[in-house]
């Protein structure tokens, strides 16, 4: 939770304090490791031609194979190996590409050895370049090789992100709690968490929209328009002073609460704070872009000015902000005086 003044003029609640509930989102840095580039066809896109940065990192080498311990580790070794000596051939794809493309798009991966994940294999994607000339967008990417782009390069505070995720999975479930529809009466035949009737006799089929048993969440999303009200330090970048302060909240404190955050841990990395939640369990990847429409209504262009940021643990009715505060209220416990007796 945060609390923040409303800056909404025409609002009643313009100029007063608001409490809103926030999503943190852990967003380590991602690697640009290749490009591609493609043309229009009858058939949609077609890939041109690929390159490949000179050296490749082992979370992305793990995505090639099933068991790392067990396979031979041959993925790029020549291209790694014969770089300089492939140079010509290098500079010919990016030719073809300038000459033929229209969309170019670098291949970046995750770093999940940055997160206590369990994971360590990356997840790959592509990411779309826009602006400028096909030589302009070429010359951008080469720079991007084997760099560290991180969430703050991409987007700002009280700007708004488009959120991708899959849902929370529910698996096969019944239609009360998959479509929320009526139960039957108490004595009713053959069971009551049913639909009683599922259609005419003619049509001699059941239509798309009655309500079925089936499967429940486990579904790609797309939420627009979230608002980005704080991007968030590394935490060991912020000399003790802490990544959740604000003016009006001097203490030194990060954003992870007291116990850590449920189900996930502690946040180390660069943050982002969106209002609201976002699809998907904790620990779950999410993909974020930028909205596709245009930010220019007033909701959308408001500044957000946080005054104090909840870090209170999550786990029951949460007292205290800090271990300072904490161990100030509560005295010193049995393992503190074993600790000085020692």
């Amino acid at each position: 939770l945060i609390v923040r003044d409303l800056e909404r003029p025409g609002s009643k609640m313009h100029k007063k304090e608001i409490c809103e509930p926030v999503t943190i989102v852990d967003c380590p840095e991602i690697c640009v490791v290749g490009l591609v580039g493609y043309k229009p066809t009858v058939r949609g896109l077609r890939a041109v031609s690929t390159v490949w940065a000179h050296q490749l990192t082992e979370p992305l080498l793990r995505r090639y194979y099933r068991t790392w311990y067990a396979a031979k580790k041959k993925a790029f070794t020549k291209h790694t190996a014969n770089y300089d000596a492939n140079a010509a051939a290098r500079e010919a794809n990016l030719a073809r590409i300038e000459k033929n493309a229209t969309v170019l798009r670098v291949i970046a991966h995750t770093q999940p050895n940055k997160l206590k994940l369990g994971s360590k294999k990356a997840h790959v994607c592509e990411i779309q370049i826009n602006g400028g000339s096909m030589a302009d967008k070429l010359a951008f990417a080469k720079t991007l090789f084997e760099q560290k782009v991180s969430v703050d390069q991409v987007f700002q505070q009280n700007e708004r992100c488009d959120v991708i995720a899959v849902s929370k999975g529910h698996g096969m479930e019944g239609v009360t709690h998959r479509w929320g529809v009526s139960r039957l009466p108490r004595k009713s035949h053959r069971g009551l968490r049913k639909v009683a009737c599922i259609g005419a006799w003619h049509p001699s089929r059941v239509s798309y929209s009655v309500a079925r048993a089936g499967q429940n969440g486990f579904h790609h999303r797309t939420e627009a328009n979230k608002k980005i009200f704080k991007i968030g330090a590394e935490a060991s970048k912020t000399d003790g002073k802490g990544n959740a302060t604000t003016e009006l909240d001097l203490t030194p404190k990060d954003i992870t609460p007291m116990g850590g955050f449920c189900r996930y841990g502690i946040v180390n990395n660069q943050y982002l704070m969106l209002k609201g939640s976002i699809p998907g369990p904790s620990k779950r990847v999410i993909t974020l872009r930028r909205p596709l429409g245009a930010q220019s209504s007033r909701l959308a262009r408001e500044e957000v000015h946080l005054k104090f940021i909840d870090t209170s643990s999550k786990q029951g009715h949460g007292t205290f902000q800090t271990q300072t505060e904490r161990a100030k209220f509560m005295g010193l416990r049995k393992k503190d005086i074993l600790k000085q007796q020692a």
